[in-house]
């Protein structure tokens, strides 16, 4: 069976930064027609940082949608002009830790909520970390956490970490073996 659906027209209600905020019109499989809000997002990198020991380095840090802290991988936006994830993903490595990855291991692809977002986010697990002074961005303001890669399972097994790239990232890192 085809499901794709065609879009018919676009129409921008709101536009950002870092997002845009479009109401389309669709052709459906069916031959009807039905409305898609879609938020077109600029893409990310989250990267887990897994030091010489087994702990994993995560960043605390408020988010403002669901105004509380969360404790998630470093990650960003890449937003910075022409750079690639890898790129990014090393930059917000260090910036949000003060660590460099003498090894990036590539952890896939993952689209965060696909019903309405196009956002791509690319995960890397950061290995043979060197420790430097952080850099965050001057609207950041973020807290280093070590923990051990345990007790960041146990956090996800009892609902007290959340961030949809994190939990990800550390399943895809457990299935290719790298803890």
């Amino acid at each position: 069976m085809d499901m794709t659906e065609k879009q018919l027209s676009a129409r921008y209600l709101f536009e950002g930064r870092i997002m845009k905020a479009r109401l389309d019109e669709a052709l459906l499989p069916n031959g009807r027609t039905a409305q898609r809000e879609v938020c077109e997002h600029v893409p990310g990198v989250g990267v887990l940082p897994i030091d010489r020991d087994g702990n994993v380095i995560l960043v605390r840090q408020f988010r403002y949608p669901f105004d509380t802290v969360l404790l998630e991988i470093p990650a960003g936006k890449m937003d910075h002009g022409a750079e690639d994830a890898e790129e990014c993903g090393r930059r917000e490595l260090r910036e949000e830790t003060g660590c460099t990855a003498g090894r990036m291991v590539p952890l896939g692809r993952l689209y965060p909520s696909p019903g309405f977002l196009d956002e791509v986010i690319s995960l890397y697990a950061a290995l043979e970390l060197t420790e430097g002074e952080m850099q965050p961005d001057e609207d950041e303001f973020v807290e280093v956490v070590r923990l051990p890669i345990a007790e960041v399972e146990e956090m996800v097994a009892r609902d007290a970490l959340r961030d949809a790239k994190t939990i990800a990232a550390l399943y895809r890192a457990r299935l290719k073996g790298l803890y």
